[in-house]
């Protein structure tokens, strides 16, 4: 059938949704049921969920699996939702839902497949749109790939991609319809979706554009693709200048004639930059993870406060892309030592020295730094996902 062109219209009251998150959905490689694991910041169940409440669908009932009620009432908590637990396949997990309408009497109802996290409220226009002049409407994208039929391992006739479409949810129904065509499927063969059991009945479906961000997810990758390709963390530390001290920066070891106080070897540069690598993958700061109050950093070399926060990087998933430091101070000079600087943090780091990069400033003699009091560094750094 031909793509509808109907004009958007808001879903409104009273149409009603199903999400099916009934199934196992261990094939995403999560440790948990994929609609309850988190992606982008939630369960992959709360996307979809917020975007019908938030298109004004309601009510709103969940198909959940057995026994999992209070990972979804957690997943879904002080969203206007109901739960039912589903049925052994996904049009029965349908019915079951749509049976738990009855008593709203809906006109319309939405059917979304909860492995589907992004719902776009353009698509839930389109398919209200199509309803005014349908009984049923589903979201579909062309493809772009050329097609063929297996023939016993071996390439056979050639499909017209042209006469073929790509299915997604949601689906929308008149209620009543699908309703009907739910209550006299007899379950043979297997459908794959809601519109193959309102067609079976005879209802016409119209087709509407749909969007690439209703991808399903589906494997391990998909999770992994809901990171960030980067982020970004900034640090910031001062230590007070005093004699009797040994004065390192950036890992190296400078003489002069006062060093930095503090409770380790007092690296500000390095200080900022592990604060900068935590912050970008998340993990707090560098007190957090080395208090001061501990004894066993007294005197330590900052280099293992380095190495531990690029550690964590790695472990997020996440490798140092570059990092860029500041320092802020009228002596010593840094300008005879910035290569050094730059060779070992590039070491500790584990990363080409053209990641590194180490510049210093003065305050035109203003402030603690401008009076010589102290060492100031700032520092920022950007990680990319592996």
């Amino acid at each position: 059938m031909p793509e509808s062109p109907l004009p958007s219209s808001a879903a409104v009251p009273p149409t009603a949704a199903v999400i099916v998150a009934a199934g196992q959905g261990l094939r995403a490689g999560q440790p948990l049921p994929k609609q309850f694991a988190r992606w982008r910041g939630k369960p992959v169940l709360r996307h979809s969920a917020e975007a019908l409440a938030a298109a004004g669908v309601a009510p709103i009932v969940v198909a959940i699996p057995e026994g999992a009620d209070a990972i979804a009432a957690a997943a879904l908590e002080d969203l206007p939702v109901r739960f039912i637990t589903g049925g052994a396949t996904r049009q029965q997990s349908v019915r079951l839902g749509l049976e738990a309408l009855a008593g709203d009497h809906p006109e319309r109802v939405l059917i979304h497949d909860a492995a589907r996290p992004v719902l776009p409220r353009a698509v839930i226009d389109r398919l209200g749109a199509a309803l005014e002049s349908q009984p049923g409407a589903i979201p579909v994208l062309p493809v772009v790939d050329s097609l063929t039929h297996a023939e016993g391992g071996l390439m056979g006739a050639p499909a017209r991609r042209e006469d073929l479409r790509r299915v997604q949810t949601p689906q929308a129904f008149r209620y009543s319809a699908i309703l009907a065509a739910h209550r006299a499927w007899d379950g043979a063969p297997t459908a794959g979706d809601d519109a193959q059991v309102a067609q079976a009945a005879g209802l016409e479906i119209a087709l509407v554009e749909g969007d690439e961000a209703l991808h399903k997810l589906t494997v391990p990758s998909d999770f992994d693709a809901a990171a960030p390709a980067f982020r970004v963390g900034s640090g910031y530390d001062v230590h007070r200048l005093a004699e009797g001290e040994e004065l390192w920066l950036c890992g190296v070891r400078i003489a002069h004639s006062h060093g930095l106080a503090g409770h380790s070897d007092a690296d500000v540069a390095i200080h900022a930059l592990v604060d900068a690598l935590l912050g970008a993958v998340g993990a707090g700061d560098i007190g957090q993870h080395f208090p001061p109050s501990d004894p066993q950093w007294r005197g330590a070399s900052s280099d293992r406060f380095l190495t531990h926060a690029a550690g964590l990087v790695g472990e997020a998933g996440y490798a140092v892309a570059n990092v860029d430091v500041t320092l802020i101070c009228e002596a010593p000079k840094i300008g005879p030592h910035r290569e050094a600087m730059r060779a070992r943090l590039a070491d500790l780091l584990g990363v080409d020295l053209a990641a590194v990069s180490v510049k210093a400033t003065t305050t035109e003699r203003l402030g603690f730094t401008g009076r010589g009091e102290g060492i100031a560094a700032q520092a920022v750094a950007t990680v990319a996902r592996i």
